[in-house]
């Protein structure tokens, strides 16, 4: 098991690191679309009925339990809340140095490839938004699942562990499914273990089984909210790809639209195509983890509608690390195209970051203000707000969207954005306040 050492030298660096390169997200005075305000009212009210039901599509109790009790301790301290899930990525960027180091990675590789981890547009994304709770359990699952392997002397003990975490995996969320291939993918590059490894795919993926053959049928069948769910397996190579060239195009905020940009995609695919490349010629086994090891940790998500940046979570931690084990032996000219791919990456991240703050400071002046505004009327009336032209549509639909209540007062659907010719009764500035126009 590690040592005092080890946490010393490395794993207290990377979680303090991964702290202070995320503190746009921690420092968040608010939050970034419509979920954390419904999850506050279910907090207050009692969860929805059905949410621990085999039945729903949506079956995610691990989940939806650590949810309700963080928004019902830590909602009215957005910054407090923001810290916790921020901590808790930079715990998993921790997990995922010690597992770089469990297969022999140098100490200077694994935190770089840690450090990368975080400032992806993956995980500034799902650090970010509290609605990506799901996402940090299952990798968190999948990477103490892995570091465990390393370092357990008996095979049956990484069986047992491995039924253990990925079931909590599953009930966390359904990507959990990646949890097997990801097992097969070590097992095929660390023979010293690979017994271990072997096990504990095959009990993983007898869970996954038992897990499967309860809710296939929920699963294709039951209703479910927004196309994004829509699964064929046509969606796969679609899917990956803009997975692949998501990451070195900074101004794109989310991933589903990539495809819209044609020629910053082709830019992106020449540079994607050139790291690869850079990867063979330095580590052939490198190479094959980036692309066996994404595949594998992508290939629940890639038969549905639309990509999202937290459905690549467990992606990018394969890939930074992998990225970051072939950076000692590339050539200079390797290193450029390494090392131009993983800054505009750093980037994005960057940028993402600076976006969710923004949207985090404008929800926490309009959710207040639009409360207020509906308090002072009846509570059969309804608000028709018109947006300046600088303020963002997108932002002011999430805030608006099925929101039950905010701060007690009762939202629901009384709630209108109309467009500039329409009569309103408020404007919306940039910044989220309320202008009264009657």
């Amino acid at each position: 098991m590690p040592t005092h050492a080890t946490f010393r030298r490395l794993a207290l660096p990377v979680f303090a690191l991964a702290l202070l390169l995320q503190l746009p997200l921690a420092l968040n005075p608010g939050y970034y679309s419509h979920d954390e305000l419904q999850w506050a009212t279910f907090a207050q009210a009692g969860m929805p009925a059905g949410w621990a039901d085999p039945g729903a599509f949506q079956y995610r109790p691990l989940t939806f339990a650590t949810w309700m009790a963080l928004s019902r301790a830590l909602f009215d301290t957005p910054m407090l809340f923001h810290a916790v899930l921020v901590a808790w990525g930079a715990a998993n960027a921790t997990l995922l140095a010690l597992v770089g180091r469990g297969f022999g990675l140098a100490r200077q590789v694994t935190l770089a490839g840690a450090l990368a981890f975080v400032l992806t547009p993956y995980a500034a994304y799902t650090h970010g938004w509290v609605g990506c709770i799901a996402d940090l359990l299952w990798v968190s699952c999948a990477l103490a699942l892995a570091r465990a392997v390393q370092h357990l002397r008996a095979a049956w003990q990484a069986g047992l562990l491995a039924a253990v975490l990925t079931g909590a995996g599953l009930l966390a969320k359904e990507a959990a499914f990646a949890i097997p291939p990801l097992l097969l993918v070590a097992a095929v590059f660390d023979g010293a273990r690979r017994r271990r490894w072997a096990i504990a795919m095959l009990v993983a993926t007898a869970v996954c089984a038992v897990y499967l053959g309860l809710r296939l049928d929920v699963l294709l069948h039951a209703p479910r909210e927004g196309a994004q769910y829509t699964l064929s397996a046509w969606n796969a190579p679609l899917r990956w790809f803009e997975y692949q060239v998501f990451a070195p195009i900074p101004p794109l905020m989310e991933a589903f639209p990539v495809l819209q940009r044609p020629a910053p995609v082709l830019v992106a695919a020449a540079l994607w195509l050139a790291l690869v490349a850079a990867l063979w010629r330095a580590c052939g086994r490198c190479a094959a983890l980036f692309l066996l090891g994404g595949i594998a940790a992508l290939l629940p998500v890639l038969p549905l509608g639309a990509s999202w940046n937290h459905y690549a979570y467990g992606f990018s931690a394969v890939a930074c690390m992998a990225v970051a084990a072939a950076w000692p032996r590339a050539t200079r000219g390797g290193r450029l195209a390494i090392g131009g791919f993983a800054l505009l990456t750093c980037l994005h991240g960057a940028v993402v970051m600076a976006r969710m703050h923004q949207v985090g400071r404008i929800q926490s002046v309009f959710s207040p203000a639009l409360a207020a505004a509906l308090a002072a009327r009846p509570a059969d009336a309804t608000l028709a707000l018109r947006l300046d032209r600088d303020a963002k549509p997108w932002v002011f639909q999430r805030l608006t969207h099925q929101i039950p209540s905010y701060a007690g007062v009762p939202i629901g659907t009384r709630v209108r954005l109309v467009d500039g010719a329409a009569p309103a009764d408020y404007r919306i500035a940039a910044d989220g306040r309320l202008i009264a126009l009657r």
